[in-house]
This record gives structure tokens, C-alpha cells and sequence, in this order.
């Protein structure tokens, strides 16, 4: 009985190594998804996807991509993190309805292989400047010819109408359709989703770093990679309306601080969101003009709390911070992705006026009250008796945490715990009266 159960354990544990074992050995696929803006942050998540694709030996990383383009030096960082991958990059433009535009086209020819779904477009990749704006004549041939020989390179393999497809993309600007472009030779698949991709993929011949390889996409396990929360934020970060707030609050808190210094936490708030709006502002294409509308703004809501004109400089200092955020965000030539809400800026505008009024309303209120010195901070304070009032005595008053001896003003017995008005302060000695 004892070698009958030790055989039969032995069996198991071979059985369950040999599962485990075909398990291990199944191929695995990693899918990222890129949506929004080419941005430092998509090109660290795709840098990350490959190192984690090359560490699981996967069988390909799948780059689902949904962009209207951005920066071309980050668009070059994640060419050559897809063209130097060991791991075939398939870029796939998904889902229905997503593009590929601008820096997109150029990513989107450097995957070993190229996919898009139906009701896509890629194209549309001339370049332009760092505020979105068109480039001076010179600089526009240069780039644009070094552009052109980056296609011809990613796109030699596709023949010769997809190389002058390529080029006019970027010449002309112009665009096409996932089946135009399939028609071409531009792309290698028209895929309804991942798993369409994956069974076209199969037996697809790719050269990568590592040499020619045939992939072998059936059966496969597919990783979602998410991601990262510093990743997330630093997504977060390149959103115009998310950069305006940040600027908005780190500006207040600073003069929240400056104007009472003493304490940290607004001081602290405002330093950390204009460092998070400065990121922003480095990856966005703005109008750093509009800043000096934004400074010019705070300026004036200062000045009419300094000096106040009864809402003037306030209403100035309004229009001034509407006028900066759009000349910032919103120049005519920025592309409308990377534009700022109306909306947003009207009424975090209207907000941040209506605090400096209330600021106002206090400073002004401040200078009509009286100048009091000394015990005559205590008229028309409230007390409370600790020891009772007799009528042509004094007893003990409660008045902002001291005890002082008090007199009835009127020569009536207050009792102990009854409410008090300061009338006057003699000396050590208060005038009181019973509140009713």
C-alpha cells in the first residue's frame, strides 16, 4: 500500500509538472494601448512594453494606437525602441474610428508589421512647430525632406506606391483610409480586432534586430500591459485644462503665501502645482506670450487688494487671465486636440475674480473699521459671568479666554453664565450688560 501511494504521488507530481511545463511553454502576446497625444509618457509605456515583452520572450507586442500625432523628437525616441526591439512590434490602429495621424504615420511604419481597423486613418504628417504653428520656409524643407527619407526607409520593403503614399503624407498631408492603405501596400492587414490581427498574423514573415522570424500567433496568452500610475499622471499632465488648473491654483497659492507668511500648506500647494504645470507646459505646444497676460492678471488682483479701486482692477484682471489661457492654449494654429475648454477657462476665470473680490470686500471693510489699541479691543465684545454680577458690585466676565472684574452698567444682578456686551473698559474694570 505504501509504494502504491508513493507511485501514485510520484505520477501526480509528473503530471502536474508537465501541465505547468506546457503551460510555460505557451506563446505569449503583449498588447499595449496608446491613446491621446505622442508624449513622453507613450513613449516611456511603449519603451517599458518592449523591455517586458523581451523579458517574457513573448511571441510579438501588439501596439494598439489612437493618435493625432505630437512631438516628432518623442515620435523618433519610439521609432528606434520599436526598430532596435528584439520582440516583433505590430502596430495595430484601433478601434473603429481612430487615427493615425501625424507623428502616428511614422510609428505606425516603423512596426515590423502594420495594422489598422476598419473606419481608420493614417496620414496627415507634415510638420509644424513647437507652438503648432507653420514653420518659416527653410526650416520646413529640411524637416521635411528628413521626414520623407525616414519613411522611404521604414517603407522600402512595401514597394513603390506605398514609398510615394508615404512621402505625400508628409509633402501634402495627405491622408487615407485603412482600406485605401491596405490597397497600397502601406499596411499589411485590415483587422477587425485583436484577435482577427492575431489569426492573420500567423505565419507572417517579419525581420527584426534578432533576424528573419515566422510568427506564430494561434493559441497564443494575451498580456494587456497597463499603464503605470506615474505613467497615468504623467498622461494626465500633458491635458491643457488639467495644466490651465494647475497654473490657476499654484498662482493663488502663492499669493495666498506671500500675503500671510507665516504658514506652509499654501505655499507648499502652490509650488507643487506650478511644478506640475511647468511639465505641462514643456510638452504642449503654447503661446508663451499668453503668460504674460497670466502674470499681468495676478498683478492687478493684487494691486486692487493693495490699492483698492472698488472691483476695477479685479474685472481687468479677469479678462486678462481669459485673454492669456486661450492666447496660451488656444492660438489659432494649435491642433484641436491640444486646446483648452472655453468653458473652463470662463468660469475658473469668474471663480478666481470672485475670490480676490471677497479678498477685496475684507480689505476694504478693514479700512473703515476704527483703530482700536490696547483694552479697547474689547468694546462690544461678548462675555460670559464666571461670578455672579451683584447690583452695585462687580463680579468676574469671560472675554476672549481672560477674566476681568465687571460692573453692571445699569446696577442690575447678572447670575453666573449669562451672556454680556463690553460697553466700556475702565481700567482694569469692565462695563457690562446682560444680553437678553
Amino acid at each position: 500500500m505504501r509504494y502504491f501511494l508513493l507511485l501514485f504521488f510520484i505520477g501526480l507530481s509528473l503530471l502536474l509538472s508537465g501541465v505547468a511545463r506546457a503551460q510555460g511553454e505557451t506563446p505569449q502576446v503583449l498588447v499595449l494601448t496608446a491613446d491621446g497625444a505622442v508624449s513622453p509618457a507613450m513613449a516611456e509605456y511603449l519603451a517599458r512594453g518592449i523591455r517586458v515583452a523581451e523579458q517574457r520572450q513573448a511571441e510579438a507586442l501588439i501596439l494598439q494606437l489612437n493618435t493625432p500625432g505630437g512631438s516628432v523628437d518623442t515620435m523618433t525616441d519610439m521609432v528606434e525602441g520599436i526598430r532596435g526591439s528584439s520582440i516583433p512590434v505590430v502596430v495595430f490602429v484601433a478601434p473603429r474610428g481612430a487615427i493615425a495621424g501625424s507623428a502616428g504615420t511614422v510609428i505606425t511604419l516603423a512596426g515590423h508589421a502594420a495594422a489598422m481597423a476598419p473606419e481608420t486613418a493614417i496620414g496627415a504628417a507634415s510638420p509644424v512647430g513647437a507652438q503648432g504653428e507653420d514653420i518659416g520656409e527653410t526650416m520646413e524643407a529640411k524637416v521635411k525632406e528628413i521626414l520623407k527619407a525616414q519613411v522611404r526607409s521604414l517603407a522600402e520593403g512595401r514597394g513603390p506606391e506605398a514609398i510615394a503614399l508615404a512621402e505625400a503624407t508628409i509633402e501634402d498631408a495627405r491622408a487615407v483610409s485603412a482600406n485605401e492603405a491596405l490597397a497600397i501596400g502601406l499596411i499589411d492587414f485590415v483587422a477587425e480586432d485583436i484577435h482577427d490581427l492575431l489569426n492573420q498574423l500567423d505565419g507572417f514573415q517579419i525581420k527584426t534586430m534578432a533576424g528573419e522570424q515566422v510568427l506564430r500567433t494561434t493559441n497564443v496568452e494575451i498580456l494587456d500591459l497597463q499603464l503605470s500610475l506615474i505613467e497615468q499622471l504623467l498622461l494626465v499632465l500633458t491635458n491643457p485644462n488639467i495644466v490651465f488648473i494647475f497654473l490657476t491654483i499654484g498662482v493663488q497659492a502663492i499669493l495666498i503665501e506671500l500675503s500671510s507668511p507665516g504658514g506652509w500648506v499654501a505655499g507648499f500647494i502652490g509650488v507643487v502645482s506650478i511644478a506640475l504645470a511647468a511639465y505641462g507646459l514643456g510638452v504642449l505646444p503654447v503661446n508663451w506670450f499668453g503668460l504674460i497676460f497670466l502674470a499681468v492678471a495676478f498683478v492687478l488682483f493684487v494691486l486692487d487688494i493693495k490699492a483698492p479701486t472698488h472691483g476695477a482692477l479685479t474685472a481687468a484682471g479677469v479678462g486678462s487671465l481669459i485673454a492669456g489661457a486661450l492666447m496660451l492654449f488656444n492660438s489659432p494654429s494649435t491642433p484641436e486636440f491640444q486646446r483648452v475648454s472655453v468653458p473652463l477657462v470662463v468660469v475658473s476665470s469668474m471663480i478666481t475674480g470672485g475670490m480676490f473680490v471677497v479678498i477685496l470686500a475684507f480689505a476694504l471693510r478693514a479700512q473703515k473699521t476704527p483703530v482700536r489699541m490696547g483694552n479697547q479691543i474689547l468694546l462690544e465684545k461678548v462675555g460670559f459671568v464666571k461670578e455672579p454680577i451683584p447690583p452695585f458690585g462687580s463680579g468676574v466676565v469671560r472675554v476672549e479666554g481672560e477674566l476681568w472684574s465687571a460692573e453692571s452698567a445699569q446696577n442690575r444682578a447678572i447670575p453666573t453664565g449669562a451672556r454680556v456686551n463690553i460697553l466700556s473698559v475702565s481700567g482694569n474694570r469692565l462695563q457690562v450688560q446682560e444680553i437678553a
